[in-house]
Parts: C-alpha cells; structure tokens; sequence
C-alpha cells in the first residue's frame, strides 16, 4: 500500500512539474495596466498651470510571464490614424525602447507632452500602442475590447471653461483669456457663491482689475511670478519665462492711448 502512495506522489509531482513547463515554455509578454477611470483614456489638463512648459505622463506597463536577473527591452509607438497631436509639437517623440528592470514585473512609460497655444482652444489626443521587441511580445489575451490592453488614449488640452460663479464676482464678460489672466494674478482656481463671502471673493476680483489697469506695474512688483512684456514694435507679448509658448498679445488702443490684452476673439479684455 504504501509503494502505491509513494508511485501516486511521483506521477503527482511529475503532472506539476510537467504543467510548470509548458505554463511558461513561451515568449515573456507585456500589456499597458490601465485601470478605472483610465481604462478608457486618460484625460490631462495645463489650464490651471499656465506656466508649466510640458509635463510626463507615465503609462504602466505590467509583465506577463517571469522576471529575469537582466534587463529587457519593450517597444511603443504612435499609432498616428488614431492619434490628432503632433510629433514635436504638442508631444516628444518616443525612443526606439524602454527597458523593463531586471527582477520586476512592472514598469512606467513616460510619455512627455507640452502646454503650447493652441491647446487652449482644442484638445488633442495620442494613442499609443505596444509592439513586440527581440526580449519582450505582446501575444495575451485581450477580451472583448479588441485589444485595448496594448493601446493607452492620452487626451490633453490647456482650455478653460467658464465657471458658475464667474459672473457673480467678475461681471458678464467672459473669455478664456481673462480666465487665464485671472489664474496668474490670483492663484485661485475657484470662488464660491455664498453672498457672505463677498468681501474676500470682491477682493480677489479686484486683484484681476488692478492689474488690467497697469499690467506694467503688475509684472515690476512681482517678479518672482517670472512674467515678461516682450516689445513688438508699439505692442507687447506677455508670458512666463519657463513657457514661452503660451503669449498673450497686450495691445494699444490708438483712442484712449491705454493698453488692453487680446483675447481669443480678437476683443479687448476687461
């Protein structure tokens, strides 16, 4: 009886060993690990950081299989049908690899886009997507999605939206310039629309207006904010030194001798 067990613990032993190897007798693979909200895509915003000149997205990248004592090499791509942003433009091209650590089975793909003008009135989006490299493939399972595992959405914009309580302190006018000017002067991104706090939320308005008024004196007191009116011939171009790339035109008005920044419709802001 006991030769009997003894026999039944080997085959036993034999069938894992067996299992074991044709479990991981195929290529190591890798798949983006996107999850929750950004399984679909993953949205970014510059609008509240005006003066931020680009900023990195790291997509994680997850092993399937074992890890190994050396590094490897995965690959990524644009896929550019799916893709409206620019090479150069609104993103860094990617490298021809990145690497996946020796001994984890994890790794972020920084994908690094930048805050330039025109993203402040549309959003753009990039698809990137994994392909097979000499160390690493991408043949798993994929589902019912059609294999979105392997693609990641990155959609970004810099635009502004006008807020509920915008006209409550800050009059009718609306733009997505003043908006902006509002940031930079203020450092607020919200005011409430309880009547009681209208002493602090008038207060924080009027920041606004007073510099409108003399956007000179604005950038002289606060040079630590890095703002710079650039001379074009009777005009200027304000901006942040670390963001060239985002300019707002400050315009003279012939008639009254005073000067007005330009919105995005042309119009002066007020």
């Amino acid at each position: 009886m006991k030769a009997i067990y003894i026999i039944l613990l080997m085959s036993l032993l034999a069938a894992c060993k067996k299992a074991d190897e044709l479990r991981f007798d195929h290529t190591a693979n890798v798949h983006f690990n996107l999850s929750g909200s950004d399984k679909d895509s993953i949205v970014y915003t510059f609008a509240y950081t005006p003066t931020l000149s680009k900023d990195t997205i790291w997509l994680p990248v997850q092993l399937a299989g074992i890890a190994t004592n050396t590094d490897r090499t995965y690959n990524a791509y644009v896929e550019t049908d799916s893709s409206s942003a620019k090479s150069g433009v609104h993103f860094e091209p990617l490298k021809s690899g990145y690497t996946l650590k020796a001994g984890t089975g994890t790794a972020f793909l920084p994908v690094i886009i930048y805050n330039v003008a025109d993203l402040e009135n549309a959003a753009v989006s990039l698809m990137i997507k994994l392909k097979g490299s000499n160390d690493l493939g991408i043949e798993i399972p994929t589902g019912d999605d059609g294999g979105s595992i392997l693609k990641a959405k990155i959609v970004f914009s810099a635009m502004l939206t006008q807020p509920n309580w915008w006209s409550m302190w800050l009059g009718s006018y609306y733009s997505r310039t003043k908006h902006q000017l509002f940031l930079i002067v203020t450092g607020v991104t919200t005011l409430t629309t309880n009547g009681l706090d209208a002493p602090r939320n008038l207060y924080i308005a009027n920041l606004l207006t007073t510099m409108l008024n003399d956007p000179f004196k604005w950038v002289a007191n606060n040079p630590a904010k890095g703002y710079i009116l650039e001379p074009d011939g009777a005009n200027y171009y304000f901006y942040n030194k670390d963001n060239p790339n985002r300019k707002i035109l400050l315009r003279k008005n012939t008639a009254t001798g005073k000067y007005y920044f330009i919105d995005e419709n042309g119009e002066e802001v007020n």
